[in-house]
């Protein structure tokens, strides 16, 4: 008994070592089929269902998966190599297996304002360099981020401008700046991703801050006032309120973005009458300004028309005359002039 466990180990032993030193040779009845753009190996042989029925079954699933595995490695092995950072790798050829997606494909992303403007305009995106000579440094920086060249926040000196107060710091000033520059830059694209997904973007409003001015004091007071439901018509005004600012008729711009006709029309309209040798009249407008003219030089002449202490003309007034009513003194002959009747008995 002591000998047959001894020479059962010794087998199993044997069996062990062999199956760690198995051969990279491994032979099938049908070629696999491989796909080295995607690691994958396709293999149409048949299986033996009585060792899946035996107790052997996780035994036989291991064995082929490795000689599988060693058949896609003796594959890629003969793909062109090249050595990088010491390593050798494998150059991969394009997959040609069109596996399902898990997700539908992604949408293509809109265009932002910008990029609508200039493919409808025309303006090619200049593609610039990475890197510019700095003069001050005497070397190659980056055009754009951290160590920059010509970066102004490093400067231990600026010059204040002649229209600048003296006592205001130009460096909280230039910070200041800065943050508002990237601050309207992530609102703008806050925007494009509204604008994208048809989101319609709320106002601004009144931000706070920690001590408000005169006009942000005011601004506020407009903005509750018109925050009703009838949008403060039936609001009362505070005694001596001065109205809003900035609350009349907005102006209308032409859209960046639209017809090209009516743009083209105009613009060759403009071209018409800088080339005519002749000024364009416009009738209305003459005639308009000819009777503001008349309308004015009338109301000119009543004005000068008017006496210190009585009116002329026929119009009632106060005079000393026993003329016509309104007359400083007898009215002249011939115009209207009625004879006198001496009062006395008929």
């Amino acid at each position: 008994m002591a000998s047959c466990s001894v020479e059962d180990v010794l087998a199993k032993a044997e069996r062990d070592e062999a199956e760690k030193l198995k051969s990279i040779t491994v032979q099938k009845e049908l070629d696999l089929e491989f796909d080295s753009g995607l690691l994958l190996a396709f293999d149409k042989n048949r299986l033996d269902t009585r060792d899946f029925k035996d107790n052997k079954r996780e035994d036989c699933l291991r064995t082929l998966a490795r000689d599988n595995t060693q058949l896609l490695i003796n594959e890629i092995w003969k793909l062109p190599t090249e050595r990088v950072d010491e390593v050798i790798v494998a150059k991969l050829p394009e997959p040609t297996t069109k596996l399902p997606r898990e997700k539908p494909a992604p949408k293509p992303k809109p265009p932002t304002k910008w990029e609508q403007f200039a493919k409808l305009k025309g303006i090619q995106k200049k593609k610039k360099t990475n890197l510019v000579w700095d003069e001050v440094h005497k070397e190659w920086k980056r055009r754009w981020g951290y160590k920059r060249a010509k970066d102004d926040t490093k400067e231990w000196l600026i010059e204040v401008p002649a229209t600048a107060d003296p006592n205001e710091d130009q460096f909280a000033k230039r910070n200041k700046a800065k943050k508002e520059r990237v601050a309207r830059n992530e609102y703008n694209r806050l925007k494009n991703i509204a604008r994208a997904q048809k989101v319609k973007v709320p106002g601004t409003g009144l931000l706070p801050t920690s001590q408000q001015t005169k006009a942000e004091l005011a601004q506020a007071v407009s903005l509750a006032k018109i925050s009703t439901a009838s949008v403060g018509k039936f609001q009362e005004k505070l005694p001596k309120e001065k109205p809003a600012r900035n609350t009349g008729k907005k102006r209308k711009f032409q859209p960046l973005i639209g017809d090209f006709s009516s743009e083209k029309q105009k613009q060759l309209d403009l071209l018409k009458v800088m080339d005519s040798k002749k000024p364009r009249l416009d009738i209305t407008k003459a005639v308009n300004k000819q009777m503001r003219e008349e309308d004015s030089e009338s109301a000119r002449n009543n004005r000068k028309g008017f006496g210190k202490k009585g009116r002329k003309g026929g119009m009632p007034g106060k005079g000393k005359g026993k003329g016509k009513p309104g007359g400083k003194g007898k009215a002249p002959k011939g115009k209207g002039r009625k004879p006198q009747m001496k009062q006395g008995k008929r």
